[in-house]
């Protein structure tokens, strides 16, 4: 079984040198503190339960890996939650001024998650990173699951999955990681917890 302590996830994107080192915060504004997951709603982890932490104000330092260029200047607010062992995991909710504008930003966040692993090789060549689309999920305006592996020259590799969806002028952008690579990912009971997010929103 893969070990690593929740610390370790994402540890290959922090080595490329694609943290940013602070988190954004967002502007005052109305959105909701309800509409996240609950640590029950996440993928089952078969040696270690779920902590979800409190909602934040801002972004989540993991996701500016593949969307700094997108997310940035909008109302948004975040969980993060975590194993004892391998697995972390986020949300973001990001409310927009109208349902165009939120369909406007889920179609540019699931394009750069797409082209997120070229960045990657860009400014690191020691790391090989591949991305799979796991296709569209019919809840509310829909939703889109990716993976992304990142695979390290020296032998480390992580894999994560994001999602996308929309509800009315409302994004949601769920995230999984933990050591191992495509066949460690847990699709299906993810789909599960992407289709509650989106559900959630309202």
């Amino acid at each position: 079984m893969l070990k690593q302590t929740r610390a370790g996830a994402l540890t290959l994107l922090a080595l490329t040198g694609l943290t940013l080192g602070s988190v954004l915060t967002a502007p005052a504004g109305a959105t909701p503190r309800t509409g996240f997951l609950s640590a029950a709603d996440l993928p089952p982890h078969p040696s270690s339960s779920w902590t979800a932490g409190d909602i934040t104000d801002g972004v989540p330092e993991e996701l500016l890996q593949c969307l700094q260029d997108v997310l940035p200047g909008y109302d948004s607010r975040y969980r993060a939650f975590h194993t004892e062992v391998d697995a972390s995991a986020r949300q973001l909710n990001v409310v927009t001024g109208t349902p165009a504008k939120a369909r406007a930003l889920a179609t540019r966040l699931n394009k750069e998650i797409r082209t997120c692993p070229a960045r990657i090789e860009q400014r690191d060549p020691e790391i090989e990173a591949t991305h799979k689309d796991y296709g569209t999920l019919p809840v509310e305006e829909g939703a889109r699951v990716h993976g992304l592996h990142t695979a390290a020259s020296w032998g480390a590799t992580d894999i994560h999955l994001l999602s996308v969806g929309r509800d009315g002028r409302t994004v949601t952008v769920v995230e999984w990681s933990q050591l191992g690579d495509f066949d460690d990912a847990p699709v299906s009971a993810f789909k599960r917890t992407t289709t509650t997010a989106v559900a959630k929103l309202h």
